[in-house]
């Protein structure tokens, strides 16, 4: 997704709406400790660092369980960074149980014109009937704003549907996370961690739609009266394009680049039985590297890291009977980690976006009333690798 500067006067409108007042930035660790107090520290938090990979470059990285909860290692894991598309996680996480996947829909020019210019598109066009199923195809293969603003428009409009982006990232305990567009793009003040992205992961993939959607490979996607064109999943681990094969038992989730955020992506895999998730944000090159850090993580999850003694853990959300995140204690915000800081990650960690204020109350001024979401079906996504066509 192509950073742009400029927005149309009804985005513009629509995004100050949905905006809350920002303050200054902060440091690496979170204002609560949520998910433990090792989380909240800066530096690499893992029972042995020593068999990590090496010439990890990423600013934030962390590495859980999918079933268990339990984060293996992370560094920097309540960094708040720019999160690019990953942030579309969050938003099927809010919207994707409302449609049904035969409802078909009709786009209007309105529906397409607070789509960011220069942003990644799909090629939803004015006039065409889509249905929902092909639109959340868009969504999650080609990470198609255009796709996302008119589903946002359905769910009641661009404000509507950040305002319950934010009322599920609080309900979620995501209190990195602040949402200023339901697509991810390049705003001063969207805000993510890669603690925040791997919950928006974990929950989505307890959802049968989000799991089959992020594991789909290639699809048909409508152009117009009977003619279709083929599009393919941008996750490189998953389709193995630009010189990387795809990862073994790999089934997911979402990546995100824009020029500000850099490349982001969190990725799900699983080997004999076992899933993991990671999140890897901002790695110091472009490219496969976003790709090749994960892989390289998983690895040593799956490997050297399966013994590994959890240094925290992905909470519950609240709405299913998750305790509320504890205070900071008193000298743990940005402490060093038990195993020091991370020797291979030169980055400084600070974020060239302006902050949320008091995220914990922030959200909740979002979250009174608009969070009206139906609750999805609870099925557990199958643990495997899917090849699907979408179709």
């Amino acid at each position: 997704m192509r950073d742009s500067s400029r927005l149309t006067r009804r985005a513009a409108l629509g995004l100050t709406a949905a905006a809350l007042p920002l303050a200054a930035a902060t440091p690496a660790s979170a204002a609560t400790a949520i998910g433990g107090e090792r989380l909240a520290r800066d530096g690499i938090q893992a029972g042995d660092a020593s068999t990590l990979p090496k010439k990890l470059t990423a600013r934030s990285w962390l590495i859980a369980d999918h079933k268990t909860g339990e984060v293996l290692a992370s560094y920097r894991a309540h960094q708040r960074l720019a999160p690019a598309s990953t942030l579309k996680m969050l938003f099927a996480d809010t919207v994707l149980g409302k449609f049904e996947r035969t409802r078909t829909y009709r786009v209007t020019d309105a529906d397409l014109a607070d789509v960011p210019s220069g942003s990644s598109l799909v090629g939803v066009k004015p006039g065409i009937l889509y249905t929902v199923h092909q639109l959340w195809q868009g969504v999650f293969l080609r990470s198609g704003n255009d796709a996302v603003h008119v589903l946002a428009h359905m769910n009641g409009g661009i404000a509507a549907t950040v305002a319950e982006m934010q009322a599920r990232a609080k309900d979620l305990q995501a209190l990195d996370t602040h949402v200023v567009s339901p697509d991810g793009f390049d705003h001063p003040g969207q805000v993510s961690s890669a603690y925040d992205l791997t919950l928006f992961a974990r929950h989505g993939l307890h959802d049968d739609d989000f799991s089959s959607y992020c594991s789909t490979r290639v699809a048909n996607f409508p152009a117009g009266g009977k003619k279709t064109f083929q599009i393919q999943n941008t996750d490189r681990l998953l389709s193995g394009a630009y010189g990387l094969r795809p990862y073994p038992g790999i089934i997911g989730v979402k990546n995100g680049y824009t020029s500000h955020a850099g490349n982001t992506f969190t990725g799900a895999a699983t080997r004999d039985g076992r899933t993991l998730l990671v999140t890897v944000m901002h790695p110091a090159n472009g490219g496969n590297e976003v790709y090749k850090e994960t892989a390289a993580l998983l690895d040593w999850g799956f490997g050297k890291g399966s013994s590994a003694r959890a240094v925290g853990t992905l909470v519950d959300p609240l709405s299913e009977g998750g305790a509320t995140a504890s205070p900071t204690p008193s000298g743990a915000k940005g402490a060093p980690g038990a195993s020091g800081s991370s020797a291979s990650s030169s980055s400084d960690g600070s974020s060239p976006w302006p902050m949320l204020g008091g995220a914990a109350g922030a959200v909740a001024v979002l979250a009174g009333g608009a969070f009206a979401l139906r609750r999805r079906r609870a099925a557990v996504a199958a643990a495997k690798s899917r090849d699907l066509d979408g179709s």
